[in-house]
């Protein structure tokens, strides 16, 4: 890449050499170069065929899942070797990865830096005198480690600022629409994804929130996208008015309840009673919210399948 990017070239190709991959296919992914510019483009396998061996399939739904998480954007292969890299971005970056789990970095952090992904469909087949390097437990575990990592970093700071890059009130309302489809069968599961989203949304853990709720319903097993996507009501635009709100709510719970003050008036003990009330507020309020999402929730997909089974 280094020195595609000193002979001026805009794009470098990548291609496994186990025998996997078909060079034919590299048109397919020049096409895609041509008509999203400035697109990494990830050569697509089906990996749900026979000849597919188990643990490349696992380990495909694994990384695809956690990459994800890390980004929020859902590809159907993300340990796929046959790629095309847009150079420019690449030019100032430095990896810290040299073995297998360079494949997650390099995606994970161009998908950070708003890059946009394509896939084009390929062929794929494995060779029974094919030869591979993957080392099961070692390279699956430093790919575990790469994989933790992103999360926390994703969670913490790159995963809001993508949101806030590409926030769209239509398209968080079409995936939370896509994701309540999923679950329409257990409305209680339902429910309780959605009242963990507020709860979380609003609980005055700034920073944590996203990483905390998704390991919440990891440990419940609820929808951990639903979630995810609920708790966002505390994006960029809202805080503000979050904050305001939770400040004012809390007031009616403290024995003497605090106003903003000057600038001027600012010390040490009014810092704190106004960072306890909105504290107390905020914890309030995220409960309350919590519930009331999980009940209208249930009802609202109760009253669906009740209109259904009369239909």
């Amino acid at each position: 890449m280094r020195e595609a990017i000193k002979q001026g070239f805009d794009y470098a190709i990548t291609i496994d050499s186990d025998g996997q991959h078909h060079p034919a296919d590299i048109p397919l992914l020049i096409e895609k170069m041509h008509e999203n510019p400035g697109n990494l483009v990830m050569g697509s396998r089906n990996m749900d065929q026979a000849s597919v061996p188990g643990k490349s399939s696992f380990g495909n739904k694994f990384s695809s899942f956690w990459f994800w998480v890390e980004t929020g954007i859902t590809l159907s292969d993300t340990q796929t070797g046959f790629r095309a890299y847009p150079l420019a971005p690449i030019k100032e970056m430095k990896f810290y990865t040299k073995k297998f789990e360079f494949e997650i970095e390099i995606i994970v952090r161009l998908a950070w830096k708003n890059v946009k992904f394509s896939e084009a469909n390929i062929k794929v087949e494995y060779p029974e005198d094919r030869v591979s390097h993957f080392r099961p437990f070692q390279d699956f575990s430093r790919v575990g480690i790469m994989h933790t990592v992103m999360v926390t970093l994703g969670l913490l700071f790159f995963l809001p600022r993508l949101l806030i890059w590409n926030f769209s009130i239509s398209g968080i309302w079409n995936k939370i629409k896509t994701e309540f489809s999923k679950d329409l069968t257990h409305p209680v599961k339902l429910g309780a994804a959605v009242g963990l989203g507020f709860f979380f949304g609003i609980l005055p853990i700034w920073g944590f929130q996203m990483l905390v709720a998704f390991a919440v319903a990891s440990w419940f097993k609820l929808n951990r996208a639903l979630v995810l996507l609920v708790s966002n009501i505390s994006i960029a635009p809202m805080i503000p008015l979050i904050v305001f709100v939770s400040f004012k709510f809390g007031a009616l719970f403290v024995e003497e309840p605090v106003t903003l003050v000057k600038l001027s008036e600012v010390t040490t003990e009014t810092v704190y009673l106004q960072v306890r009330q909105y504290v107390i507020g905020s914890s309030i309020l995220a409960v309350i919210l919590g519930v009331l999402g999980f009940l209208i929730t249930w009802l609202m997909v109760l009253f669906r399948s009740e209109n259904k089974r009369k239909r």
